[in-house]
């Protein structure tokens, strides 16, 4: 069977895996917590989704898409992933500063820079336990691990496709890795709003702290320090790796193939692996130790993702094919209609099917970013990213820094109440404003 008879003549229930994992991901950390937290559940769900829609992708005939899928795009982004967990996770900050609100906003800030070169998730990893730490003797710290959700953990990853999942599956697409600095307006303008609605509000609580809690988090300050310092050599490497290691860095455009672009894939991917065996090797365990680091987050995303790679075939096909009858034209239509699935159901994929929905609604494009117009991948990638921090479960960081909190005793808001109390009255209205400024 030809391909492109497949393509024509894929059926809409082919989606229903894919749909399928992605309820199962929004819906079973709420109704299923305690089970949902084994690993070995979550592949269970993708091995029992993923492995029919992979035997059915082979018997019409898309066993090359299927490869590709794995070998090029799935293989790819986890080791982009686990480099960045690897390398982010041997650096340990440890200190405990006066928690004024200047100082908790530098955090934020430091944090929004650091999210789009070491990832959301290493920045907000890096960050969180010190943040918590200088805030420890606060009365009110819930709205800072809030906004640290909100700006770390999403809307600081804007400017590369390191910055978070969405970006860089866009840049496998062929996304160029300096195209995202154009969205430095964007970034720069959504994290100036929160960091400046979040002084406000945390001048304002810290004027109700009682005067016991001011004078113990004076008395009790420690210096911060860094230690684990040479994982920004190797941080440095993978940066570079994702920027050069392209067809693009050592080909006219007319010379690059398919065969090039995959090779390079697995170059540049062979590079992320030494970078994160090198960071293993010199960091000590005690670094490592004091991150109270483990293997089970990114063993948990290498789970999830094999699932919605494979399940996410047939969806993009169908969207590829079918896009104009889905009436999103506009550019506000994709911006919003990426951030309302992007709150609810896992930003990267939600990015990923987006963009295959405008590669069939644009089909002649000149002067745009990987064959949709510019304004469209803009809203896009702005969609994918910002909307992320909607809810907890938006983007992966999200439920992490949850966790981490209420491991250290801050009652964190339940799943709606997050948005009822934050996500719809203080992010939205941002977003909105972004998007009459951007979009």
């Amino acid at each position: 069977m030809e391909s492109s008879h497949v393509l024509t003549s894929l059926p809409l229930w082919s989606i229903i895996p894919f749909v399928l994992m992605l309820l199962t991901i929004a819906i079973a950390p709420l109704f299923l917590e305690h089970w949902w937290e084994k690993n070995q559940n979550k592949l269970i769900v993708s091995l029992s989704l993923g492995i029919p829609t992979a035997i059915y992708l082979i018997i019409v005939g898309l066993t090359p898409k299927l490869t590709e899928t794995l070998l090029f795009d799935y293989v790819p982004f986890i080791i982009l992933l686990g480099a960045l967990f690897t390398v982010t996770g041997g650096i340990h900050l440890k200190g405990d500063i006066e928690a004024k609100p200047l100082t908790n906003t530098l955090f934020l800030g430091i944090g929004a820079v650091l999210a789009s070169f070491m990832g959301t998730t290493g920045a907000a990893m890096l960050l969180i336990r010190p943040v918590i730490n200088t805030n420890q003797q606060r009365k009110y710290k819930v709205h800072t691990i809030l906004f640290f959700i909100a700006v770390v953990a999403n809307c600081g990853g804007l400017l590369t496709p390191l910055g978070d999942p969405p970006l860089f599956l866009l840049y496998l697409r062929g996304v160029e890795f300096t195209w995202f600095f154009n969205l430095l307006p964007a970034w720069a303008f959504t994290n100036a709003a929160l960091l400046t609605v979040y002084f406000i509000w945390d001048s304002y609580l810290y004027k109700k702290e009682p005067v016991g809690n001011i004078i113990e988090d004076i008395v009790n300050v420690e210096p911060i320090k860094m230690v684990g310092g040479l994982n920004f050599l190797w941080l440095v490497g993978i940066i570079a790796s994702v920027a050069f290691i392209t067809p693009k860095t050592f080909f006219a455009e007319a010379d690059i193939d398919t065969h090039k672009e995959e090779m390079f894939k697995l170059l540049q991917s062979g590079v992320l692996v030494v970078m994160a065996v090198l960071s293993l090797i010199f960091t000590k365990k005690a670094v490592r130790q004091a991150n109270k680091f483990s293997w089970a987050p990114i063993i948990e995303v290498a789970f999830l993702f094999l699932g919605i790679f494979i399940t996410m075939s047939p969806a993009l096909l169908y969207l590829a094919v079918n896009a104009k009858s889905f009436g999103l034209q506009e550019p506000w239509h994709f911006y919003y209609a990426t951030g309302a699935l992007s709150s609810f159901l896992d930003n990267a994929p939600t990015a990923v099917s987006l963009y295959e929905l405008a590669t069939g609604t644009f089909e002649t494009v000149v002067g745009g970013v990987a064959g949709i117009p510019v304004i469209i991948m803009k809203s896009i990638a702005l969609g994918a990213v910002l909307f992320g921090s909607m809810t907890y479960i938006g983007n992966g960081p999200n439920f992490m820094v949850k966790a981490i909190a209420e491991e250290n005793k801050i009652q964190m808001p339940s799943f709606f109440g997050y948005m009822i109390k934050f996500s719809l009255i203080v992010l939205l209205p941002i977003y909105i404003i972004a998007h009459l400024i951007f979009i």
